[in-house]
Order: C-alpha cells, then structure tokens, then sequence
C-alpha cells in the first residue's frame, strides 16, 4: 500500500512538474515575415471577437529520409528503380510521431483550449481548433491584422508568431499567420480593356504543315521538332493530367474549332476527362480570353499532342463560392494526409473546404493521381515563407514516391518573379528591385520544372531553337530560370549548376544579384518551345507564347513514354530529375546554346553548351528517350 501511494505521489509529481515546465518553457520566434508581399495593402486590425480557424502543421515524421527515399525508386542506377509506393505507405512513413501529437495537444489544452474542441487530422498531420482572433494572439503571442489586395481581395495575417521553446520543435507552420499566396484569380477585365490587348495577335490563315513554324507554332510543328510521331495503345493503365483554377475556364465550342482546323475529327465534341475538386466546374458568366486563354492553350495542345487514344483529364479547382484556390487545395485532393478541411492548408492562401454553403464540396485525398501532371501557374518564392514553400515541396515528393511525374513551367520574367518583381536588399519586391527573384514551385527541387525555346525568324525546325524572347509594348516575355533562394542543390544537378557557374561569365550585375553560392537548386531542367502558338479562343485564332505552354507540351511528350513502357509490362517513368540528369540521358536532349532571360536591369542568365538556369538540359528528343526509358526496368 505504501509503495503503491508513493508511486502515485511520484507520477503525481511528475505530472505536476511537467504541466509547470510546459506553462514556463520560454517563448522562441517561430516565424516572422520580413514584408507584405507586392500588391497587398494593410487594410484593418482584426476583430477581435472574429472566428479563426487556427491549424498547427505537425512535423512529420522520417521528413529528413524523404530525398533519399525518393531517389531510390527514381535513381536509375539503384536496384529499386521503378519500385513506386503506394498511397498507404506514404501516409504511414511519413505520419508524425505519438509524442509530437500528443506534445501539441497537452500544450493546447494546458492554455484554456477545450480538449473536445481540438481536431486531429485522420494522418495525424494537423491539430485543428476554431477559436478567437483574441485567443489565438495570446496564444502564438502575435497580432492579426486584415490585408487586403489591389483586385479587392481579403485576406488574414500577423507579421510573427512564437511558441514554446518545447513546442516548436513539433510544428511546421502554424495558420493562419504569416503566410501570403498571390491570388490565382485574375482581376475582372474584358478582352477591350485588358492591359495585355496588343499583344493579342489575331490569326486571320493558319498553315498546315512545318513550313510556317517560325511564326507559327502548331501541333505539327512540335512533332517535327522533337522527333515526335508515335501513335499510343490506348492503355486504361496511362493517364496524363492538366490543372486549371476556376474561373479559368475552357469552351468547348472553341475546342472544336481548333481539331476540325488541325484535322483531328476524332477531338471534336470530346471535352477533357474532367476531375472536379472542390467544387470545380466550367463557368459561363465570362468567356473573355482573361478567362479562356490558359486552358485552352494547356488542352488544345495536351490533348492534340496525344490523340485520342489518351483521354486527358482536367483537373478543374475550385468553386464560385471560394474562388480563391491554390495548389495546396489541388495536393489536398491526391493526398489525403494534406487535407484542407483536417486543418492542412492555410486559410490566408488557400480556400477553405469543405466549403459548407450552398455548391460546396468536400474533397481529401479522393481523386487518383494522374502519371503526369502539367500546371502551368506559379509564385515568386518571395510571396511565401520558406517554411510554406518546403512543406509544400515535400507533397511533390510525396508524389513522386507514388510514381508521379509532376511539371510546372518555370514563369515568364526571365531572372525577374511575376510582373517583372524583382527583390530588394531588404527582401521586398518591387519593380525597381536588383536582385534575381526565383519563381515556386519551379525552384522546388522534386517537379520538373519547364523553359522556353523559340525559333529564330527565318530558320526552320531542322535549325537549332533559342531561348525564348519577346518584347512588345504589352510586356516581355523570357523564360523564367535561376537559382533557389530556399532550396539546397539536389544532388542529381550538383556537376551541371558547377559547371555552369565556373564557366559562366555575368553580363552586367555581380553574383550580389542572385544566389551564388552553387549550393542552391538551379531551374528550369528542361526547355519546350514556348512562342506564337496557335490557339482558339473567344471564337477565333490568336498566338499565344509562355512556357505555360512549354510544360503541357512536355508533358503530352511524357505521357507517351509511359504508354510506351506500359505496352512492354513496365510502370510509369514517375519523378524523372535523377535519370534526365544522369549522363546517358543528357544526350537525349537538344542542347541550347544562344540566349538569355533579362530581367531586374539586367540581361540575366546566358544559355551555354550543357545545362543552364535558361533553358535546362535543353529540349527532348522523344525517340532517344523512348528508348533509353525502355531499357530501364
């Protein structure tokens, strides 16, 4: 009886100590946001009585192993080559520890949180709680102010946050707080008063054939200029995927007018394979080319690339309700240990699902992951924390575990980020700005990401591409490339980016200008033709240039290699960086040697023989990778 109170008073004890210990642990800065992101304003204080829907992202466990892991199965010189994980064993691997949840949660509830009020994710990735604005600043110890952005958007932030310093060691981020995602969104405007109209070219004769295609860029003149001609199986086992935001939108009237002009009767009447998430859907209230020109260009093009034997799928993001969606709201549909509504996402960037109100949807880790996938949006690493951008670049690799290729093209600014932002010595952005600005999740070491290539006006499909360039009085466009100023090198490009920065002779700025150190991801990894394509839109022929539409493209080039292994028993190709790098692969490309991409002052990167921050490894050559893919297991 002695020995059992003296136990009872010892874990007493214990007890006591450690919920004392826990309230005393000292404060530490978790993170801190240096600015407000380019084109948002300070709008108000927050009210303080409001309702905040407060998430704490759970560090996960084995996270440090996930490179290693994933080169594994993606290395091609490693005996697991090919061997992809299912959805259950990335969940499982990478769920965070007992105690980390259990650290949280005691520390929650020790500071007046209801523990029937606390949501645990069903991965146990996410602890959930709605509380007030006023608690939660006593609770992270940070003030919340609204924010609001020049298209009328609004949205909630704090400029710090801190936590215990026995707390912090078990939390990636905590939201919302100091987080900012450009809106996806474009601002409301018609074709008559948009900012890009003379840079709408309208097409009055399209030519069939390659003999146009320095002015003209068809599904022809892709085919003859990466070795292109291959007819699919039409495999149930093949799939390849295109992400679009509502409201950007396609219009299938204009679908058609494009494969009955380029012969493709088979196309006509047959829209994409679409997978809603989170309530996306095809609106009608505008048809405008703002609304229509990015799907249109993605799908007339994906799905011309592979026929239709490949029924292409669309994965449409995103309601009317909350328009306002990202790609954490499009990982929360593949992945259900990233789910939105288990408290994944951070309701200052990414909608908030289930979306309870009338055409609201509820989705987690319900639709299945295409073998590629091509998204041709994307951020400056400057609008995000690096905590934010990380997190999220690990959900790539979570991917590329299960086997899935995954491109984003590499932005159109050249060395600038979106809208020619360049960075300050403080870490602003503005268009006076000096320093490089990196776009995500270009730099993001596990997507591949996509340049641009052009071909010089007078030469053909038989003479060597360049990077792509453009100036008109509308704007400029370069393809985008640089060095990460978040992520490390990945170990597959160390001999390229060295190569490139001992060779590598600046034009007019210093190594002041971007990340220098050759310790940092170089992007893009491949290059596309990305100039004067022909799309239908808004019921006509226009020319559209981008390396939104280089990663498409790309990705339809991708999608027959799979079907071509498929046919001989083999996977899919899965995340592809490690095997193009490799030194047999390198030859598989079109080397780029003449080019730049300009921007913040400066004429930028400059193309050279092998890889470089212009235009990758160069562009593909589809029989040579063909085949060297089919030799692999």
């Amino acid at each position: 009886m002695l020995a059992f109170l003296s136990l009872s008073l010892l874990c007493l004890s214990f007890a006591l100590f450690r919920q004392a210990s826990s309230k005393l642990s000292p404060l530490i800065l978790h993170e801190r946001r240096s600015h407000i992101p380019s084109r948002w304003l300070l709008a108000r204080k927050h009210d303080a009585s409001a309702v905040l829907r407060l998430r704490f992202g759970l560090k996960q466990s084995n996270i440090h192993k996930l490179e290693d892991y994933l080169y594994d199965i993606s290395d091609p010189n490693s005996s697991n080559f090919g061997k992809h994980w299912t959805p259950a064993e990335v969940a499982k691997t990478f769920a965070p520890s007992v105690e980390t949840v259990r650290v949280v949660h005691e520390w929650l509830t020790e500071n007046g949180i209801p523990s029937e009020s606390l949501k645990i994710s069903a991965s146990r990735s996410w602890i959930e709680v709605n509380t007030t604005v006023e608690e939660a600043e006593k609770l992270i110890h940070s003030d919340y102010h609204v924010y609001r952005h020049e298209y009328g958007q609004e949205q909630v932030a704090c400029n710090e946050y801190y936590l215990p310093e026995h707390v912090a060691p078990h939390v990636d981020i905590v939201t919302p707080s100091v987080h900012f995602d450009a809106p996806i969104r474009p601002k409301p405007m018609t074709r008559d008063t948009a900012l890009m109209k003379s840079d709408i070219t309208v097409v009055n004769t399209t030519y069939p054939g390659v003999g146009h295609c320095d002015t003209q860029i068809s599904l022809d003149c892709l085919r003859a200029l990466y070795n292109f001609h291959y007819s699919p199986s039409k495999s149930s086992l093949n799939s390849f995927a295109i992400v679009e935001y509502t409201p950007q939108t396609f219009n299938q009237s204009d679908m058609d007018l494009f494969f009955t002009n380029y012969s493709i009767p088979e196309l006509v009447g047959r829209p994409p394979f679409q997978v809603s998430i989170d309530g996306g859907y095809q609106q009608t209230f505008n048809q405008s080319f703002d609304y229509v020109g990015e799907p249109q260009l993605d799908l007339q093009y994906g799905m011309g690339l592979v026929t239709s034997k490949l029924n292409v799928t669309l994965y449409q993001v995103g309601d009317a309700v909350n328009p306002n969606t990202s790609f954490n709201n499009f990982l929360d549909a593949l992945d259900g240990s990233y789910c939105t509504y288990e408290g994944g996402d951070d309701p200052t960037t990414d909608a908030i699902y289930p979306d309870r109100q009338p055409g609201g949807y509820n989705a987690c880790g319900t639709a299945k992951p295409a073998a590629v996938i091509s998204t041709s949006y994307g951020y400056n690493e400057a609008d995000l924390t690096s905590f934010y951008a990380t997190r999220q670049c690990s959900e790539y690799a979570k991917l590329g575990l299960m086997g899935v290729t995954v491109l984003y093209s590499s932005g159109d600014s050249g060395v600038a980020g979106n809208g020619q932002q360049c960075l300050n010595d403080d870490g602003t952005q503005s268009a006076n700005g000096t320093r490089f600005n990196p776009s995500f999740p270009a730099s993001c070491p596990f997507v591949t990401s996509v340049g641009a290539t052009q071909i010089v006006a007078g030469n053909s499909v038989s003479d060597p591409e360049v990077a792509a360039s453009r100036v008109t009085a509308g704007g400029v466009f370069y393809s985008g490339g640089g060095f990460s100023n978040v992520f490390g090198i990945p170990n597959y490009q160390k001999d390229v980016v060295a190569t490139y920065l001992e060779n590598f002779e600046t034009n007019n700025f210093t190594s002041a200008a971007y990340n220098s150190s050759g310790n940092s991801r170089g992007f893009p990894d491949v290059a596309v033709n990305g100039a004067a394509y022909v799309v239908a839109a808004d019921g006509e022929f226009i020319l559209e240039w981008g390396t939104s539409a280089s990663s498409p493209t790309m990705g339809s080039i991708l999608a027959m290699i799979n079907d071509a292994r498929i046919a001989v028993g083999k996977g899919t190709i899965g995340f592809i960086n490690p095997t193009i790098y490799s030194s047999s692969f390198r030859t598989a490309f079109n080397d780029v040697t003449s080019g730049s991409n300009p921007g913040c002052g400066t004429e930028g990167f400059t193309c050279s023989s092998g890889w470089d921050p212009i235009t990758g490894l160069g562009t593909p050559n589809f029989e040579k990778l063909k085949e060297l893919w089919l030799a692999l297991p």
